[in-house]
């Protein structure tokens, strides 16, 4: 009898592993911010970020056949207090879309919030624009004082919304289109 017990047990945890949701599991794809630092330059405290790219095969077959993918690069400075919540003295965002031209077998990356437009000829060469930020503007020094402490944060967004409406609700319920990054935090050096 405790045999049988044990192995109606040992197969129902056999079934909810199965029916799990393939999130759960490890993924090779993704984009995660691989490093991040600030840095004076003049007046302002500058950003110096590496991402990490790995689209799923979902996602460049969607790419491939004319859907545009959209990305928010989300940064943030908060002043670290001991008491209530940390105090944000900065909350700024830019966004890229990436976009596949059949005719002209280009890439295109547009920096949506200034309107930069870049081509390249292969996928690994625009996810590799995609992949670095240098130098990028984020605070000035007259906002950060000497005898507190300050930490920055970065996040990578894939912006679901934006793909065409019969593709959202797919994107919401397979792995292959969690293409966002957690928050990388680090501390603002003086």
């Amino acid at each position: 009898m405790r045999d049988l017990l044990n192995n109606k047990t040992a197969i129902l945890l056999y079934l909810l592993l199965l029916l799990m949701p393939t999130s759960a599991y490890p993924s090779d794809t993704g984009v995660r911010v691989t490093s991040a630092e600030t840095s004076l330059l003049g007046d302002d405290y500058v950003l110096t970020a590496d991402i990490d790219y790995q689209l799923s095969k979902k996602a460049i077959e969607a790419l491939n056949n004319g859907v545009s993918l959209f990305w928010t690069y989300e940064f943030k400075v908060q002043e670290q207090r001991n008491y209530l919540w940390d105090n944000t003295l900065i909350e700024k965002s830019f966004r890229y879309r990436i976009q596949y031209h059949a005719l002209l077998k280009m890439y295109r990356i547009t920096n949506e919030s200034n309107g930069a437009v870049d081509n390249f000829s292969t996928l690994q060469a625009a996810l590799n624009l995609l992949s670095t930020v240098r130098d990028y503007r984020l605070v000035e020094k007259s906002k950060i004082f000497n005898q507190e402490s300050y930490i920055a944060g970065m996040k990578i967004t894939f912006e679901r919304d934006a793909l065409p409406l019969p593709l959202r609700p797919v994107a919401y319920v397979n792995s292959q289109w969690y293409l966002s990054s957690d928050w990388y935090l680090w501390p603002l050096k003086k």
